[in-house]
Formats: structure tokens, sequence, C-alpha cells
């Protein structure tokens, strides 16, 4: 199904940066309590352009994080293929970064040293400290460089994470729920800064959520999943132009065609998370 046609969104900068994302027929098994095997993802496939912001959108236990997890290298597939560009994805990568729902900043450093931290892991922070200085204001938190992220609010302790999941210049960026865990009201704003971000670096992103008001207003496409196992159900594309409106007609039109499909009108059964 598409969306309610509209002008498509500006491009955004250093495209050239970001790379197309494949998951080819991957299926994902794990050992069960009982001695048997639980298949989590079926046959999954999905392309993501480059530069593109696809929302993974389904109930719990379908493979969401699990299909992150693979495309970040920390777990691998039964079965099937993952790719970024023309590479095969076996290990971790800070070509993908991978934001959580819990900004993990070590409490031990201030904010400017979250940043630059990927940065010193690849010993490459004399050359970029002016990245780490740049995504600082970028993300509007110059007045808090010196500060320690008990220190910070919920938003800017995410805005910290991101910042520093950006610096490296991924060619992907892999959300899991990074905003779930914040008040509506900063989700929000935190909603916008993402998206601002993303426009402004051309980032590759996919991103994990349960908030279909979030898929809508965010994302390029939005990838429905079966439950579990996990497969795409369909692909929505989201022509609505940019800033979006969450009252406008043509949103609140695709927010309950989801719905439909979702069947909620009942049905569609939550696994286990």
């Amino acid at each position: 199904m598409t969306a309610t046609p509209g002008e498509p969104s500006p491009v955004r900068g250093r495209i050239a940066d970001a790379a197309a994302l494949q998951v080819r027929d991957v299926c994902k098994v794990y050992p069960s309590p009982d001695g048997g095997e639980v298949l989590v993802l079926d046959r999954m496939s999905l392309s993501v352009r480059p530069g593109e912001m696809v929302s993974l959108l389904g109930p719990n236990g379908c493979g969401k994080s699990t299909l992150l997890r693979m495309i970040a290298g920390l777990d691998q597939p039964t079965s099937g293929d993952l790719r970024l560009g023309n590479q095969p994805i076996t290990a971790p990568s800070a070509e993908r970064g991978l934001m959580f729902q819990d900004p993990n900043l070590f409490p031990w450093l201030t904010v400017r040293r979250n940043i630059q931290a990927g940065l010193v892991a690849r010993g490459v922070l004399r050359e970029h400290r002016h990245e780490a200085e740049e995504f600082l204001r970028l993300v509007g938190l110059e007045a808090f460089a010196d500060v320690y992220p008990h220190q910070l609010s919920g938003g800017m302790a995410q805005r910290a994470a991101l910042a520093r999941a950006l610096v490296n210049r991924p060619a992907v960026l892999l959300l899991d729920e990074p905003l779930g865990a914040l008040d509506q009201f900063t989700r929000m704003r935190m909603q916008d800064e993402v998206v601002r971000l993303w426009q402004t670096r051309g980032t590759t992103m996919v991103l994990v959520t349960h908030d279909i008001d979030e898929a809508i207003y965010m994302s390029d496409r939005i990838a429905l999943m079966t439950p579990r196992p996990g497969r795409i159900d369909r692909l929505i594309d989201i022509t609505m132009p940019r800033p979006r409106q969450r009252t406008s007609p043509q949103f609140l039109e695709l927010r309950t065609a989801i719905l439909e499909m979702l069947n909620f009108a009942g049905g569609a059964k939550d696994g286990s998370a």
C-alpha cells in the first residue's frame, strides 16, 4: 500500500557516504528451553536504499531486534545472506552503528568524551576531534560538553548517544526503540532531532519501533512484520511531505489503515518478548 501522494522527501546531504542494505532469505533459529528449536525469522528479505529511513513495525517476538543485531554483526543468521553494499555482514563494524533504548553512555566520561569514544577506539581522535565538536553543536549540547551522564535529562542523554553513534560516520545507523523510554513530549522532540540529523547527514537508517505514529512520522517506508516467525508482510511507502503533520487527514488515514493491517480491530497475537 502507498500513502497519500505528496512531495518527496528533500534530498539529503552527503548521501554518497550511505550504502544500500540487503537482507536476503534470512532465517534465524534459537534453541528452546525444552530442547527443541524456535524459528524467529523465516525467509526474511528486505532491501534498504542508500540514505533511506525504513521502520520495522510488528508485534513483540516477531524478530525485529534479532534482525537488527544480525545487521550489526552481533549475531549470525542460521541461513540467508546480509550485505552492506557488496560486502557480506559477518562481524561488527564501525560502518554499522547501533543505538539502543538505553543511551548506554559511559558514566565516568563527560558528554564530550562519550561522543569522542568511538574516535578514540578507532585511533582517529586527533584527525577527527573537530567532528565531535560539530556533533556537540548539532545536537545542542555545547553547554553540557563537560558534564557527566547522570546530570543529563533522558532526552539530552539520547541526543548524546545519537551524536556518539553518528560521529563515526556509519554507512547504516540501526535504531532499536531508541526513544521508547522517553516521555511523550520528549519523544516527539527527539523524533524531530533524529529526522533533522538524518536529513543533514544522509545516513541510511533502520528503526525498530512499536509506535505506529513514530513510524509514519519518521520513515520513508514502513516494513510491516508478521507475528513469529517474522517475515515482511508488506512494505508501505510514506510519500507525505516533510515536516509531517501528525493531525493531518493523510496521516490519520494511514494510521487507521496500518491498524487494520495489524488487525487492531482485533487479532495480531504477540509472541514472547
